[in-house]
């Protein structure tokens, strides 16, 4: 990451981190010294107005960041929109959703109508394959997927028009670096617009907009929250998208409570030190695993000889503690004897909190364009805040039972 492109206003990530969206109109009272360091939590439902004159002047003017009505949002809301937009240089703003899946459908239904044809990559989350083929297909727009490792997509430029360019980088199940600064020059030159889901790198480790992303995405329920608590997504635009994108939330009736609002910008001021361990441990993790005879490859970005590392290197400022390793043979009875006596990690679905977790994943049940093949089954592992010497003792034990059971002792 380029420091021009991060610093373009004389302040580094983590400063941003810690002041971005406490505006003096949020934190403190008309007419009163003094303010609160954090904007505080504002429910509200009705806004009531002076008189019938107030009333119509405001519904006849932007109701954006401005107390109009509850789902519209409060401070509460706008002071972390406003910070994620601050992350990501050249964004005009963001908005909230009441879960990442939510913020990748109204995301898509802003940019596509019906005959409109969707680029997706290929490794991309299963619910965003979902929606394209449960929604988009049913409203006539057709979803074409392409190898995340493609460099040229002029192949299917032959069939028609594409409208969009649907991109994820690592995938979350496979962890395939793309090209983004490419695609998205390739995308520009052809009329196209970016989507990127950003959650696992956060833009603070991937500034989107500032690699020629369109429509940079975050399940903020991840990283950005930080505690498994809270469901919460975001889209943050260019000032070519960002009142398609806003007008599109606004007509779905897209919003996020106060409650989650003040959670997600409590945990956003620690993001910088969470990710910083949760790298840390999870390399160690994963250069420990690579040595392991019964781990037949670890599939995380920085590592050297992980494929896309070179991307990464180039593109990314840090990485985080989600990744796979593949089993060296066995199959899915020996991979849960290891994931069922974990001690110190969860089972479950998600990421991105305080909390290790394990998962069994089947990457070739969700690939129509590539093709997926391994030495073993797979397990992918988010890598939390524990010690990490603790994790890899239980990782050993893990390993043990899997060995027992792929061998029949």
């Amino acid at each position: 990451m380029s420091d021009d492109a991060s610093e373009q206003d004389g302040r580094k990530p983590l400063t941003k981190l810690a002041q971005a969206g406490r505006k003096p109109e949020w934190t403190g009272m008309p007419g009163q010294p003094g303010a609160i360091v954090s904007p505080p939590v504002w429910r509200a439902s009705t806004i009531l107005y002076d008189d019938v004159a107030h009333l119509r002047k405001a519904a006849g003017s932007s109701t954006h960041e401005r107390l109009f009505y509850g789902r519209k949002g409060t401070p509460t809301a706008w002071s972390l929109a406003d910070a994620l937009t601050e992350m990501e240089p050249g964004a005009e703003g963001t908005m909230l959703y009441p879960s990442g899946v939510a913020a990748i459908a109204c995301a898509l239904m802003a940019v596509l109508k019906p005959g409109d044809r969707l680029l997706m990559v290929d490794s991309a989350y299963d619910p965003t394959r979902n929606f394209c083929t449960q929604l988009l297909d049913n409203y006539g727009i057709e979803t074409i997927y392409y190898d995340p490792t493609a460099v040229s997509l002029d192949v299917y430029l032959e069939g028609g028009p594409i409208r969009a360019l649907f991109l994820e980088s690592p995938g979350s199940l496979t962890f395939e670096v793309q090209d983004v600064p490419a695609l998205t020059a390739w995308a520009k030159a052809n009329g196209i617009v970016t989507l990127l889901d950003n959650t696992w790198a956060t833009p603070l480790y991937f500034p989107a907009l500032s690699h020629g992303v369109d429509i940079s995405i975050l399940a903020c329920t991840k990283y950005i929250v930080g505690h498994s608590d809270v469901m919460m997504g975001s889209v943050t635009a260019t000032p070519d998208w960002f009142a398609k994108i806003r007008q599109t939330a606004y007509v779905f009736g897209q919003m996020v409570s106060p409650d989650d609002a003040w959670l997600a910008s409590r945990g956003l001021r620690t993001l910088g030190l969470r990710l910083q361990q949760h790298q840390d441990s999870a390399i160690a993790i994963a250069q420990w695993l690579k040595d392991q005879p019964d781990v037949a490859r670890v599939l995380h970005p920085a590592l050297p000889d992980c494929p896309g590392h070179a991307l990464w290197q180039r593109d990314f400022s840090g990485s985080t503690g989600l990744f796979t390793f593949v089993l060296n043979g066995g199959d899915d009875t020996a991979r849960a004897a290891l994931i069922d006596g974990l001690a110190h990690f969860g089972i479950g679905y998600s990421w991105g909190g305080f909390e290790s977790l394990a998962l069994p994943v089947d990457p070739a049940r969700y690939r129509s364009a590539t093709q997926w093949s391994a030495q073993g089954p797979a397990i992918r592992l988010h890598i939390g805040l524990e010690d990490p010497a603790d994790l890899i003792a239980d990782i050993a034990a893990g390993l043990a039972r899997f060995r027992a059971v792929r061998d029949g002792g």
